[in-house]
């Protein structure tokens, strides 16, 4: 390409894939804060609370860790009345939707908070199961941000896991 032609604009795209849900199968999600929003103590408190609101009526939550930039979840989507699992993604609709209104009334701003697009994945056994759970565990030590797991305030782990 000759040095006096335009450069190309750089490829961006969004990834809009579709989400595979498995009936009673453990998913691990994974969603990132948009641009370089940072959440304080008190919008962590917002996501983790909501999280656990969900817990028992849309979703059993088996592990949660509110990060400063990224938010990790192990759940199983509920049943509806029909007996019809209880689609991601209205669950992950309503937390971004809930949470992202919350947290900018909290933070006096507008806009997005989160990234459109989420990561899943559905788990296949057991150990991959206890593998997450222990990803989700450690994220904030490996993070830096605490000595142990248990010191971290914005991590939930299912007693009953």
């Amino acid at each position: 390409m000759p040095s006096n032609a335009p450069s190309a604009p750089k490829y961006q795209y969004r990834r809009r894939l579709p989400h595979f849900q498995k009936s009673d199968a453990p998913l691990f999600i994974t969603f990132c804060t948009g641009g370089p929003l940072f959440l304080p103590d008190d919008a962590r408190d917002i996501v983790l609370n909501h999280c656990l609101r969900d817990h028992g009526v849309r979703t059993e939550l088996l592990a949660a860790v509110v990060m400063p930039d990224h938010v990790h979840l192990l759940l199983r989507a509920l049943r509806n009345e029909d007996g019809w699992p209880i689609p991601l993604v209205g669950i992950m609709q309503s937390l971004k939707s809930a949470t992202g209104h919350r947290i900018n009334k909290l933070l006096g701003r507008s806009g997005p908070v989160w990234e459109e697009e989420s990561f899943d994945h559905v788990l296949r056994s057991n150990e991959s199961l206890e593998e997450k759970r222990e990803y989700i565990r450690q994220n904030p030590v490996k993070a830096g941000l605490v000595q142990t797991p248990e010191d971290y305030r914005w991590l939930w782990l299912n007693p009953n896991f």
